[in-house]
């Protein structure tokens, strides 16, 4: 058994907020640590959406695992960065529709 929960870092594009919250709700009932992207009502600058990005990459880090939720098989730019940077770095992905 593990010293601590799985911890899954969830990926995938803004108009899935309410696809999100509800994988994130599943893996949390499930037991797992979830981090994801960090939410923002307002419009943000560049310079807020830059350090937004590269602060979830560092959620990528400490993530055992990428859940990438892509309702329909979309997957936008940010989130091929993403998945491109977990499989870089040897973190495990996988995906809400199969691709």
């Amino acid at each position: 058994m593990p010293d601590r929960p799985e911890i899954v870092c969830i990926c995938g594009s803004v108009r899935f907020v309410d696809e999100m919250r509800a994988a994130h709700r599943d893996l949390t009932l499930a037991g797992a640590i979830v981090v994801g992207p960090g939410g923002a009502d307002e419009v943000l600058t560049e310079e807020q959406r830059a350090a937004l990005a590269a602060l979830h990459l560092r959620k990528i880090d400490l993530a055992d695992r990428v859940l990438v939720v892509n309702p329909g098989g979309y997957v936008g730019e940010s989130t091929r960065r993403e998945i491109a940077y977990a499989r870089a770095t040897g973190t495990p992905v996988a995906f809400t529709v199969p691709g």
